[in-house]
């Protein structure tokens, strides 16, 4: 019998721990799909966050580097400059890099360093209980936003793809979602071309991806998946925000 879909080699056969709909899993089988497609297995080193995925060093099939709360791009950093020759990404949520880890992620950027950053977007922190996060929007319930997040008392949420794209550095900076077959595909794309930068030394890349959080959000995972179409799309508009190597081969012609 001819197989046609299996698990990439890259991803460790475990089983993950996450809640029933949330959306990590997709985005780890991604990852490891593009350590794959690249033949990379052997020289990557991923930089596990403080959060929902901090566990991550036990699905992928590399090395990994645990990093203190919001310090996985500084890990990176050292990582990447002592061994040039290694593929080294960080795999990060909003309340870690959005939050406390927001001028280690603008640094990192700014100094354009050649790593790959795979953020998770999911408007709320995950595995603390849920409280409000950088990213949660105006008027959303979480736990330290019971009424709704108020812009005038708790701020605007932060757009990170807009905020990085305003620095010179960044090579690559993209806004995908995984809700649905058609956004699971462009974002594969996605975090293929950010592996790809990186083994060809074009610098920095991050992918955010709008992601689903049913259980602190109190909906289903398919109202869930409903949710980031009707809610967070909108405020987080999908799309490629940076390309230096595509402008690069559009003033070629």
């Amino acid at each position: 019998m001819a197989v046609i879909f299996s698990k990439p080699k890259a991803l460790m056969d475990a089983t993950l721990h996450y809640c029933p709909g949330c959306t990590h899993g997709i985005v780890h089988r991604l990852v490891a799909e593009a350590v794959d497609a690249l033949g990379i297995e052997g020289r990557t080193i991923g930089i596990a966050p403080v959060g929902c995925s901090v566990m991550a060093y036990d699905y992928f099939a590399c090395d990994m580097i645990e990093a203190s709360h919001g310090r996985a791009p500084a890990v990176a950093t050292g990582v990447k400059r002592s061994l040039p020759d290694r593929v080294v990404f960080t795999y990060q949520g909003d309340g870690d890099l959005a939050s406390i880890g927001l001028c280690e992620t603008v640094s990192a950027a700014c100094r354009g360093e050649n790593i790959t950053v795979i953020f998770i977007n999911n408007a709320i922190y995950g595995m603390t209980g849920g409280q409000m996060a950088p990213t949660s929007l105006v008027g959303q319930v979480t736990q330290t936003s019971p009424y709704g997040r108020d812009a005038k008392t708790q701020g605007m949420p932060i757009r990170i793809c807009e905020l990085l794209a305003s620095l010179d550095a960044p090579a690559y900076l993209a806004r995908v979602a995984v809700n649905s077959v058609a956004n699971v595909r462009k974002a594969g794309k996605a975090v293929l071309t950010a592996f790809r930068n990186q083994v060809e030394g074009r610098g920095f890349s991050l992918v955010e991806v709008i992601s689903t959080c049913p259980t602190n959000w109190g909906l289903t995972p398919e109202n869930a998946c409903r949710w980031v179409e009707e809610k967070m799309i909108p405020f987080y508009p999908l799309g490629v925000y940076r390309d230096k190597a595509a402008d690069g081969k559009e003033a070629a012609k």
